[in-house]
């Protein structure tokens, strides 16, 4: 196969000056009224020659590295990786490379990946924040390095994000629940002082309070997203004189805990006791008993937050770009029984 080693003998071969070479294949042939067709004629030769820039080089002259760092906070959670995996592909498509960290929900790896990522000389940060401490990310936003947050937001702050609006799916669920008669209606949660969490729990208590039924502070409890928290808290739940006739699970995880704490007291959804899972999964049509569930627009977010992300990168900043809050959607199955009222 014919190939050229760098872009002076590229240049030689096209018969053609090295920055105007140089320019077309940086993408900036329009911007320097460089034809269309020796445009063409520059990237056909270019692939004909297996030629590609030197990339790390570019990087250094143009102090970029064509990267972007992306902290989320648990990455065997199908939910985060579906929104890393639409970050990753649009990041390819735009010419950028994806550094992936996971934080394991905890606040000072959070903090130690962010000074990482700036050691590396990332163009950009896309972070789903685990703690409730801003001062970490802000940090590095000082520092040069635009920020963008996705699934929750810093409210003390001005970053960017893009998220769900929790508060209206939380809403919409407890309401699901009311409106099929439960009264006695459990929600286990996250990780509180975060505001995915904290909208959540909003939103089940406000839903509680229009509806003039109690709500009871025993009936809310967890300590994190994952799936032994929704194990254990389950297993509170039914050790209770009168344990709820529904849980609403604030993530995907926790409702996997509480499945299989039901199934290791011999209960089943919804007979014995109902449930909705905050997050729809691949796998929630196809349960035993096919769950309801609030459904957010994970490859939206994904999309959204990369488009905002390199607007800033580029100092591209249309308007209403910068604070995402996207639809939830409740998606109805059989997870929840109607009862007597």
């Amino acid at each position: 196969m014919k190939s050229v080693n760098n872009i002076k003998e590229l240049a030689s071969i096209l018969n053609l000056s090295i920055s105007t070479v140089s320019r077309v294949l940086n993408g900036k042939g329009k911007s320097f009224r460089i034809s269309e067709a020796t445009s063409k004629k520059v990237f056909d030769t270019a692939k004909e020659y297996n030629y590609s820039p030197n990339r790390v080089a570019r990087g250094l002259k143009l102090e970029k590295t064509d990267t972007i760092g992306l902290i989320i906070p648990d990455i065997a959670n199908p939910y985060f990786g579906s929104i890393a995996k639409t970050i990753e592909v649009e990041a390819r498509k735009n010419g950028y490379s994806i550094i992936l960290c996971d934080s394991l929900d905890d606040e000072n790896t959070e903090a130690e990946l962010l000074q990482l990522l700036a050691k590396r000389k990332v163009d950009g940060i896309i972070i789903a924040p685990t703690g409730k401490s801003s001062n970490h990310v802000t940090e590095i936003q000082e520092q040069g390095i635009p920020v963008m947050v996705i699934d929750r937001y810093l409210p003390d702050t001005n970053l960017p994000f893009v998220t769900t609006d929790n508060y209206l799916g939380a809403l919409l669920a407890t309401e699901h629940f009311i409106a099929l008669g439960h009264r006695n209606i459990a929600c286990i949660q996250g990780i509180n002082g975060v505001s995915a969490n904290n909208e959540r729990v909003k939103g089940y208590r406000d839903a509680l309070q229009k509806h003039r039924i109690p709500v009871s502070e025993t009936m809310i409890m967890g300590t994190d997203f994952g799936e032994e928290n929704g194990y254990l808290q389950t297993r509170k739940l039914l050790a209770l004189p009168e344990h709820p006739t529904a849980i609403f699970a604030l993530s995907n995880l926790i409702s996997l805990g509480s499945i299989r704490a039901l199934k290791e007291a011999g209960l089943t959804i919804p007979d014995d006791i109902s449930i909705i899972s905050f997050d729809e999964q691949a796998w929630s049509a196809f349960l035993t008993c096919p769950m309801t569930t609030v459904e957010q627009p994970r490859e939206e977010i994904g999309r959204l937050a990369f488009g905002a992300l390199l607007n800033i990168i580029d100092k591209v900043l249309p308007e209403k770009t910068d604070k995402i809050m996207l639809q939830p959607r409740l998606i109805l199955r059989e997870s929840v029984k109607k009862i007597l009222k």
